[in-house]
């Protein structure tokens, strides 16, 4: 017979004896484990194992009746020597563990033959996917959740604007938009600039030079220009929103919020969503003169069409529903935008990682979500004839 004990007492020593068992005409080896099979001390019990000498048998029977405790540790020990004796042809039976014991001692064995095959079951493939399903499903319920409760707090807020935190506001209208001004500007003149130069050899093999006005002015003004101002503020100033609201929500600044009565959307949501609405119509139409000055630079350059014809030809090149078409879309897009910023930097996790990551995630998702809604947009006025 082989006791193993491991005693619960930290002055204790571990001891393994290792008698014979001459109980039975046959080949059996009967181990007795006692004692608390955990991470302090296993490693004392642990050395002396892989110094004994097991007896030759045909079966080999554990009796787990008198341990006390077993963690991960003491698992994956008695888990190691039921290896070890089926390696050396014996059958082995375990009895008298607690049911949690044996749940344990269960996942740990299934977990060391996942690692020894080397390759994942077949149903993981299925698993992930269902799994991958059922985050987005929860992510997308959560997302309405924080969108409706947003939308009735900005309802609130407009029936009652005296509190409205009008201070935020503006120096989110500062930050998002008076300071982008230079990048959306330089982007729209270089944009206005290319689709000039890659339409003027065309146009001009049919002497339709003219036309430069009507490819920059209804390209720009239409369609470009809101969909530009978008990505680079959603790339700007969304994954600031994203980074910002993630790194108060790793330091508990917004649970200090709750705990003294202040709402954290009232406080870091409405005003960063309300500057955008107003910020992104302007700096759509800053776009616009921005991308045809860059047209009209390059028509007259490549195409020796005058600045006065230019100018006088765009009036009746673009018309006003054109140009409220594209401004008309830049509230929806700066919604779209401040509210998945502000959605991810809440499902920040507690570490810098999960800042980064879901900063990540804003960008993508507000940018992919701004050209599917911009594609519909597009569907929509074609059908209305707009």
């Amino acid at each position: 017979m082989v006791q193993i004990t491991e005693s619960m007492m930290a002055e204790q020593v571990a001891k393994l004896v290792v008698l014979p068992d001459n109980s039975s005409s046959t080949s059996v080896i009967t181990a007795s484990c006692s004692g608390a099979w955990t991470m302090r001390g296993i490693a004392r019990l642990e050395r002396q194992l892989d110094t004994l000498s097991w007896p030759g048998g045909s079966s080999f029977v554990i009796d787990g009746s008198a341990i006390s405790a077993l963690d991960t540790t003491g698992a994956w020990l008695l888990h190691r020597i039921v290896r070890a004796m089926e390696g050396r042809g014996s059958a082995v039976k375990i009895f008298g563990l607690r049911p949690e014991f044996s749940v344990l001692l269960q996942l740990v064995a299934s977990r060391s033959v996942l690692q020894e095959n080397g390759a994942p079951p077949r149903d993981r493939f299925l698993t992930r996917i269902g799994q991958r399903y059922w985050r987005g499903v929860a992510g997308l319920f959560a997302m309405l959740s924080f969108i409706g409760e947003t939308s009735f707090i900005l309802l609130r807020s407009l029936v009652r604007p005296r509190i409205i935190r009008w201070r935020p506001i503006l120096h989110n209208i500062q930050v998002s938009g008076f300071e982008a001004l230079p990048i959306v500007g330089l982007i729209s003149f270089l944009m206005g600039l290319v689709i000039a130069y890659q339409g003027a050899d065309q146009l001009q093999r049919f002497g339709a030079n003219i036309f430069i006005v009507d490819l920059v002015g209804l390209s720009m003004m239409r369609e470009l220009s809101p969909l530009l101002t978008a990505i680079i503020v959603a790339g700007r100033s969304g994954s600031a929103y994203a980074a910002q609201i993630g790194t108060m929500q790793v330091t508990e600044e917004i649970d200090a919020l709750r705990t003294i009565g202040i709402g954290a959307i009232e406080m870091l949501v409405l005003p960063k969503m309300v500057a955008l609405i107003i910020v992104l119509p302007l700096l759509t139409v800053w776009a616009d003169i921005a991308g045809v000055l860059g047209g009209m630079a390059m028509a007259s350059f490549k195409l020796n069409v005058g600045y006065g014809v230019f100018i006088d030809r765009i009036g009746s090149a673009v018309s006003l529903s054109s140009f409220l078409t594209g401004v008309g879309k830049a509230p929806v897009f700066a919604a779209i935008i401040a509210m998945i910023g502000c959605y991810q930097g809440f499902c920040v996790t507690g570490s810098a990682d999960s800042v980064g990551r879901q900063t990540t995630v804003s960008v993508v998702q507000s940018i992919f979500l701004v050209i599917l809604t911009d594609a519909l947009f597009s569907v929509v006025f074609n059908w209305l004839n707009i």
